[in-house]
C-alpha cells in the first residue's frame, strides 16, 4: 500500500500511530499460548533484543517482527522504496544486522530463538503455535 502525503506532518502523523508494542500480532499470539497454559513474560529488557515473548523455563524468546520495520523480503522491497532512502534503506539494514546480532547473542547464552512475522501471527496463528510447542521438547 502506497500512501501519498501533501505534507511530512501528515507522514508524521501517522508514523506516530505506529506501535512497538501490545501489537495486533503479538495480543493474538499471547492470548493463544496463554489460554494453552503456557506461562511468560513480556519484553524482558535483561535478554538481547527485548524478545516480544519470553518462555524462561524452556529458555525460548519469541520476536513478532513487523516487516516493513525489519526488512521481510529486502531485497525486492529496497528497490521500491521511493522517498528519503538515505534514511531508509540503512536504517532497516541496521535493523536487520542488529536482529542477527541479538539472535547470535541469545544463541550463545543457550537460548532459543524464534522469529515470526506479524502477517504470519495474523494469518496462520496455530502454526506459529505448533512451532513454539514443537521447541518445547
Amino acid at each position: 500500500m502506497t500512501y501519498k502525503f501533501v505534507t511530512s506532518k501528515q507522514r508524521s502523523e501517522l508514523m506516530s500511530k505506529i506501535r512497538s508494542n501490545n501489537t495486533k500480532p503479538e495480543l493474538l499470539l499471547r492470548r493463544k499460548l496463554w489460554g494453552q497454559g503456557l506461562r511468560f513474560s513480556r519484553k524482558t529488557s535483561k535478554l538481547p533484543g527485548k524478545p516480544d515473548i519470553v518462555l524462561e523455563k524452556y529458555k525460548i524468546a519469541v520476536f513478532i517482527d513487523g516487516e516493513f520495520w525489519h526488512g521481510y523480503r529486502w531485497k525486492q522491497k529496497k528497490k521500491k522504496i521511493k522517498d528519503n532512502r538515505d534514511y531508509w534503506i540503512p536504517k532497516i539494514e541496521r535493523n536487520v544486522a542488529r536482529d542477527r546480532k541479538n539472535n547470535r547473542q541469545l544463541r550463545r547464552a543457550g537460548w532459543q530463538v524464534i522469529r515470526f512475522w506479524q502477517l504470519q501471527v495474523i494469518k496462520d496463528l496455530p502454526k506459529c503455535i505448533q512451532k513454539i510447542k514443537k521447541s518445547l521438547k
